[in-house]
């Protein structure tokens, strides 16, 4: 698999911009964070004012590694920061790789926003990255989360029962989905299905 995931790709749609994270957006992506006050669901991991930096740290730390590509979602329109995404733990012997740190503000929520922002990305993986796989995780108890995965047309796996531990000691189960390359040409045609009948203004 080519290393084009790792260097500095921008991905265009209609509607977004996906552009390589950097420290510059810190403010710019706290305020989508602060749109619902994200950082208080449990379940996921969206960095507040007082997370922000060893979150930036990390992600782009990874970046660094060869593991990942974290991404900030831009409205077109707006020129707006609404959320960041990410290519990660990546597997470039057996051409796989994961999306996911996946959130957007609040107000973004419920529109087309994810279904637009994967189907470029999934495009990207299959299409110029040549990956036989693509998977999702998420913590058992984020449903809409696992619901808005399953919505894109990937299957479930299975579920990875006391995978990681939390920083309050817990320790989370994760459900695994994933996208093969024989099922992308299906995917793909489902997702430009939805968003030609989707019609939310912030699409």
């Amino acid at each position: 698999m080519a290393q084009l995931v790792f260097e500095n790709t921008t991905l265009n749609t209609p509607l977004l911009i996906l552009a390589p994270l950097t420290s510059a957006h810190k403010s710019d992506l706290l305020k989508a964070a602060t749109d619902g006050e994200l950082w208080n669901l449990w379940f996921t991991n969206v960095p507040s004012e007082n997370t922000i930096d060893t979150y930036f740290e990390a992600a782009l730390e990874q970046r660094e590694a060869g593991t990942s590509l974290p991404f900030v979602v831009q409205h077109n329109a707006t020129g707006e920061i609404i959320g960041t995404t990410r290519f990660c733990n990546a597997d470039l012997k057996n051409k796989r790789l994961e999306i996911g740190y996946t959130w957007y503000a609040k107000s973004y929520q419920r529109s087309s926003v994810n279904t637009e922002c994967k189907l470029a990305m999934l495009t990207y993986a299959f299409e110029t990255l040549q990956v036989i796989a693509v998977e999702f995780r998420t913590h058992w108890h984020n449903q809409a989360s696992r619901n808005a995965i399953l919505r894109l047309g990937a299957k479930q796996d299975g579920v990875l029962r006391q995978h990681q531990q939390q920083a309050d000691g817990a320790y989370r189960d994760t459900v695994v989905f994933s996208i093969l390359n024989s099922e992308w040409p299906t995917v793909k045609k489902g997702l430009i299905h939805k968003l030609s009948y989707n019609t939310n203004t912030h699409e």
